[in-house]
């Protein structure tokens, strides 16, 4: 399709993406397995360029016959379109794919063959518990395919998957989340995570009803995760350059070079990272504030964003690159935040913990103000109460108001970092490796009736 696609564009230049997608999932509820199920779809991209002028056309389940009439449509779109801020020449002498025509291989149940046992067995523990588990597991491989009439032939092929976990109490009064993001399963202790829900669940039969104020927090990696990607999303050069975001200079200019956290910690991407590995080339659909259609195939290799507390780099096109007068690197799908040692666990930051709190997860954030990053939201499925290295109690839920640019640079401790899944954002980032932090003040602005 890719290659037809390009025969028949008449075009100045053309670029042409084909995904391939399939799933596999199960859905459970009450200890009990409700459905489960596959599905595959496809969709074709076709952006033409005629001069400066860019047209993009996306269809699902295009049909050999159809090949034609989408192509054209992208041909005349592009030349009655006005020139494109961002129009530069298509990248080019990239290697091919060794596996550019190789067979795309589905996802299906299989791929929860160690699984599914190991699920029956957390059903028959939280039964005997007297807890019941709710949440899905699910598997999808994507297969990219990337070809431009500048000889570029390139494919990626994605696994992600990702499993949530909720666990109630009998009477449903108590609740506790735990997820994770996986490549293909087999590394998944399903009963590990049940025993941490059971352990939470038992930490919240007792209850403190707290005001809202800062409190010294504990933030688990998958919260931690939340916050950074929101801040990664925001990190465009464009908008920074514009003096649209928080990583405006004032005065002009970005903050590329600021020290932004007093814990010399790092965040990074790197396609090649070990269980979070995705494609190393650029893969862009549309143009945007921090994309570009002319910058598809564009290799992408390890990049810090911050280096022990500076702020490295920001997303960049060749468009904003030349805006900027900064390196062009493009997002990666993937994100790592490290301390600057191997850190502690997080059960070992509870236990030196004289009073504060323990957040779960955090749900429902928005922004509130860009020039500062802040953010407000939820807390969600468990907020305890730690004293004299104890947690002693669940209390009430919180609306929160933080800006993780800011939190940054009021950390005290970075913990152990490991693969974890955002709760907020994991159904479009799954790809995080993270640590649990240590906030001295973090603010709890109103107390939430959320239970």
């Amino acid at each position: 399709m890719v290659e037809r696609a390009l025969e028949l564009s008449t075009a100045d230049g053309c670029v042409v993406l084909v995904d391939e997608h399939s799933t596999a999932n199960l859905r459970f509820a009450g200890n009990t397995l409700t459905t489960n199920g596959v599905a595959r779809s496809n969709r074709l991209t076709v952006i033409s360029v005629a001069g400066q002028g860019v047209g993009m056309v996306s269809r699902a389940a295009v049909r050999p016959e159809q090949l034609a009439d989408v192509v054209g449509a992208a041909d005349a779109a592009a030349r009655d379109a006005q020139p494109a801020e961002d129009a530069r020449e298509l990248v080019s002498g990239v290697p091919a794919s060794p596996s550019w025509d190789e067979p795309v291989p589905p996802t299906g149940i299989g791929v929860f063959e160690e699984f599914a046992p190991a699920l029956g067995e957390a059903f028959s523990a939280a039964e005997s518990g007297g807890r019941r588990l709710y949440g899905f597991a699910e598997h999808t491989l994507t297969s990219t395919f990337l070809g431009t009439s500048a000889g570029l032939r390139l494919r990626h092929d994605q696994p992600t998957g990702r499993l949530e976990l909720n666990a109630k109490s009998a009477d449903l009064k108590r609740s506790a989340w735990a997820g994770v993001s996986t490549k293909d399963f087999t590394d998944v202790d399903v009963a590990a995570l049940d025993a941490g829900l059971a352990r939470r669940l038992d930490w919240a039969k007792t209850r403190v009803d707290l005001p809202a104020g800062r409190y010294e927090t504990l933030l688990p990696p998958t919260a931690v995760a939340d916050l950074m990607v929101y801040m990664f999303w925001s990190a465009g050069a464009r908008d920074a350059v514009d003096g649209r975001s928080v990583f405006a200079r004032p005065g002009g200019g970005t903050r590329v070079g600021d020290q932004l956290a007093t814990v010399p910690v790092t965040l990074s991407s790197d396609p090649a990272a070990e269980g979070i590995a995705c494609a190393p080339f650029v893969m862009a659909h549309a143009s945007g504030r921090q994309s570009s259609v002319f910058d598809n195939g564009l290799p992408l290799s390890a990049t810090d964003w911050i280096r022990e507390g500076r702020l490295e780099s920001l997303l960049q096109t060749r468009y904003s690159a030349e805006l900027s007068g900064l390196p062009v690197t493009p997002a990666i799908d993937n994100l790592i935040m490290k301390g600057p040692d191997e850190g502690r666990s997080l059960d070992d930051m509870i236990a030196s913990t004289s009073r504060g709190l323990l957040l779960t997860c955090l749900w429902y954030i928005r922004e509130v103000d860009p020039q500062t990053l802040l953010l407000t939201g939820l807390t969600r499925d468990g907020v305890y109460l730690v004293e004299h290295g104890e947690v002693v109690g669940e209390v009430n839920n919180f609306r929160f108001n933080e800006s993780p640019v800011d939190l940054l640079g009021r950390l005290s401790e970075v913990g152990r970092s490991q693969q974890t899944l955002a709760r907020e954002w994991g159904d479009y980032f799954t790809r995080t490796v993270m640590p649990a932090v240590r906030v001295p003040d973090f603010n709890m602005s109103t107390v939430s009736q959320a239970s």
